[in-house]
């Protein structure tokens, strides 16, 4: 298998579950389908909020990239960016808090989660388990995809 790249541009918005789904379309297993489901959602979630301000005119930008042993998703808004010290992956110190705890969850959900220099763009990575490759050809994804 080579390296396969898929580019999706939307508008900034909450209505994620459809782009979720097809974000994760080429991944077989549903366990990992759940986990990756979590952290792709709330990284999504982060980037309209925070990244693009709620703001409808504003884009995000996802290219989903397959390499024979790495699934990865790269998720980027239109923002200033995070700061490098306000993305750490930690709990709020108040349990009964609202919210805080996005980062926490990216975190856990893949093995591998970079920012890019400027902050605005977030790359996860999961490695592919055993079997997955030869689960994809099953269902139709070949090294030439669909």
């Amino acid at each position: 298998m080579t390296l396969r790249w898929s580019d999706f541009i939307t508008p900034s918005t909450l209505q994620l579950a459809p782009l979720v789904d097809l974000l994760l379309e080429t991944v077989p297993c549903r366990r990992l389908q759940a986990d990756l489901q979590l952290g792709l959602q709330e990284a999504l979630v982060n980037a309209v909020r925070h990244g693009n301000g709620g703001d409808p005119g504003k884009l995000l930008r996802i290219r989903r990239i397959e390499t024979p042993c790495w699934m990865v998703w790269q998720v980027q808004d239109e923002g200033a960016g995070v700061p490098p010290d306000s993305r750490q992956a930690c709990l709020p110190a108040c349990p009964e808090a609202v919210g805080g705890r996005g980062l926490f969850l990216i975190q856990h959900c893949f093995d591998d989660v970079r920012w890019s220099r400027r902050g605005n763009r977030l790359q996860l990575a999961v490695r592919k388990p055993k079997g997955f490759s030869a689960a994809l050809r099953a269902r139709g994804w070949g090294s030439r995809g669909r």
